[in-house]
């Protein structure tokens, strides 16, 4: 599949409602626990998206089109949740990340970006000289892996209670994917 700006917006809406859906009024048994160690919680994992929706996706788009490949993009702190989510309740989160994803696909629209703009190239401090739509087709990508994320860890607080089961749910086999 080919990158396509308006698919890639139509799943962007989407993944509030969907994180809403899934985790709105849930008890913390669910949502504030991890898979050990230092692991996320699905808790953690909203404040992470929505520190990308901040600090990540829309200002380097912009840095692209300032800039180019001469200034590379500002590191991006996989960790702030930790500190910008305390205090707050999930569902604070969760109408904070609405509310941020509803920003940043307005400023998208707002760059009025043309095919020649997807094609322009800009600078990861570790990936090297990367594209717009590369980077615009890693904002949705990102997304789903963050809702697998949360799915995998769910799972997790059933690992012993599904007993047998354990062996014919994927859920269960599936470890972490990001290094």
């Amino acid at each position: 599949m080919e990158f396509n700006l308006d698919d890639t917006m139509a799943l962007l809406a989407r993944t509030p409602a969907m994180l809403d859906a899934l985790l709105r009024g849930l008890p913390e048994a669910w949502t504030h626990h991890n898979e050990g160690g230092d692991t996320w919680s699905a808790f953690d994992v909203v404040g992470h998206l929505i520190h990308g929706e901040r600090a990540d996706w829309i200002p380097r788009a912009r840095r692209i089109l300032e800039h180019g490949e001469s200034k590379a993009f500002d590191p991006f702190d996989r960790l702030a949740q930790q500190r910008d989510s305390q205090g707050k309740s999930l569902e604070n989160l969760l109408d904070e990340f609405a509310r941020a994803r509803a920003e940043s696909l307005d400023a998208l629209r707002a760059l009025n970006l043309t095919p020649g703009d997807l094609g322009r190239r800009g600078r990861h401090q570790a990936l090297g000289v990367v594209t717009m739509s590369q980077l615009l087709a890693t904002w949705p990508a990102h997304d789903m892996s963050h809702l697998h994320q949360i799915s995998r860890i769910m799972a997790h607080q059933y690992r012993e209670a599904v007993g047998p089961w354990g062996q014919y749910l994927g859920v269960m086999q599936c470890e972490g994917h990001s290094s």
